[in-house]
């Protein structure tokens, strides 16, 4: 319980230029890199663990990001987009992927780098999956190799939101 209590106290270090939305609630102990975002409704809470959100990476709407108790922190690399209503918890995400609206990633599973999930997948704990590919499914399974064009295109989402960013900082 102390633990908790101390990781309550901490304060969220934020990069610089980060957007977090009036309304979305970033608690404990959580790190969040340059150029990222945070948006409407998104829970971070780093209670029982540590958070860390990579440089221009994006938190989408009514997305819930936890931990586990004294085991698994929740990792997000650079140029990583969570898409709407999606379910992180106790997982690693490496850089530039894409993780679909709904989808749901579970203790101790790693998403490596130049990956999409697709929307609606859920990845059980304890899962790993190899680089460059499309996860898919109840329980997510790689479906395909990802093209030099399709991994390209997954960091255009990261940059998209970055320019939503900067609008919305701009601009309230």
């Amino acid at each position: 319980m102390e633990k908790i209590k101390k990781r309550l106290k901490l304060k969220p270090v934020l990069g610089k230029n980060v957007f977090i939305a009036h309304n979305a609630t970033v608690i404990g102990d959580v790190n969040i890199g340059d150029e990222s975002s945070i948006w409407f409704h998104v829970t971070i809470r780093a209670d029982v663990n540590y958070i860390k959100i990579g440089k221009c990476s994006n938190i989408q709407d009514n997305s819930v990001i936890h931990v586990t108790l004294n085991k698994f922190p929740t990792i997000l690399g650079d140029y990583v987009t969570v898409g709407h209503n999606v379910t992180l918890h106790g997982c690693t995400i490496k850089n530039n992927c894409l993780i679909g609206i709904g989808a749901i990633i579970m203790d101790n599973s790693i998403i490596s780098e130049n990956t999409i999930v697709a929307a609606g997948t859920l990845i059980p704990p304890n899962k790993n999956f190899p680089p460059n590919v499309l996860i898919k499914g109840s329980p997510g399974k790689v479906v395909k190799e990802l093209s030099e064009e399709e991994i390209k295109g997954i960091a255009n989402y990261a940059l998209r939101y970055k320019k939503y960013k900067d609008i919305y900082l701009t601009n309230l």
